[in-house]
């Protein structure tokens, strides 16, 4: 099988190089497909790994996910270093550079609006653990993607949570709560909030200034800051179009 056009983000035209010995998925570098005012970042992949089939067998072997989730971050880091990119889904993949620009034609406006809504902001997340024996309960999926639940009875460990998230969502443009992963039993911390926040570069330094003074607000809780990365949280729907082999059109 031909090799296929992997795309891992789009963004528009910028100016700065890439990194000289920057490679991407299965080892290839990535390049530049222009069509009107957008760019989609791609690399050449074969098609006997990322074909249909292929990929969907692959993602049962967790070395080569592995591999291939670090290459796919790693282009779109770099490029969150030069421009602000719009990530697309692991895997995506199009059969030839017509079927890219096709996609990148047929989904102009939507790409456009969120490179807007993104343009000069970075991600960052929020994780806080509390010990064991002081955890408060695993907040449940929260009713809105911006606020999470708060139980009758809150314990300190629960209104610390809530109190922080209340300040760094002040500070952020947007924001998204995942349910905490659960914790196994007999671990000495629980994750109790995870979160993602949407915040200008100009903020950045505020942000992060508020997470260290917070820190030590709660004996037996510790919270976790990662970042800044690519908005891959406040991307909306555009990541999760199927990119096809053939021209959709």
């Amino acid at each position: 099988m031909a090799g296929l056009r992997y795309v891992y983000a789009v963004c528009r035209p910028f100016d700065t190089p890439l990194q000289s010995q920057l490679t991407g998925v299965a080892g290839a570098p990535p390049g530049l497909l222009r069509h009107r005012g957008l760019v989609a970042v791609v690399s050449t992949v074969p098609g006997t790994d990322f074909g249909e089939e292929a990929f969907q067998a692959h993602l049962e072997d967790p070395v080569w996910l592995a591999a291939t989730v670090r290459a796919h971050r790693g282009v779109i880091a770099a490029l969150a270093t030069v421009t602000t990119p719009l990530p697309l889904r692991l895997g995506t993949v199009c059969e030839d550079d017509s079927v890219v620009r096709t996609l990148l034609e047929t989904h102009e406006d939507s790409f456009e609006r969120v490179l807007d809504r993104l343009e000069g902001r970075v991600e960052w997340g929020v994780k806080v653990y509390t010990e064991a024996a002081a955890a408060p309960r695993p907040a449940r999926e929260p009713a809105s993607a911006a606020e999470p639940e708060q139980a009758s009875g809150e314990t300190p460990g629960e209104a610390f949570v809530r109190t922080l998230h209340e300040r760094l969502a002040g500070r952020a443009e947007a924001c998204r709560v995942r349910v905490p992963a659960c914790t196994p039993s007999g671990h000495a911390a629980r994750n109790v909030l995870d979160a993602a926040y949407l915040v200008p570069r100009a903020h950045c330094e505020e942000f992060v200034e508020l997470i260290d003074r917070t820190r030590a607000e709660e004996p037996g809780v510790r919270v976790e800051l990662t970042g800044p990365w690519a908005a891959y949280s406040f991307t909306g729907e555009e990541t999760r179009y199927s990119f096809t082999r053939e021209d959709p059109r």
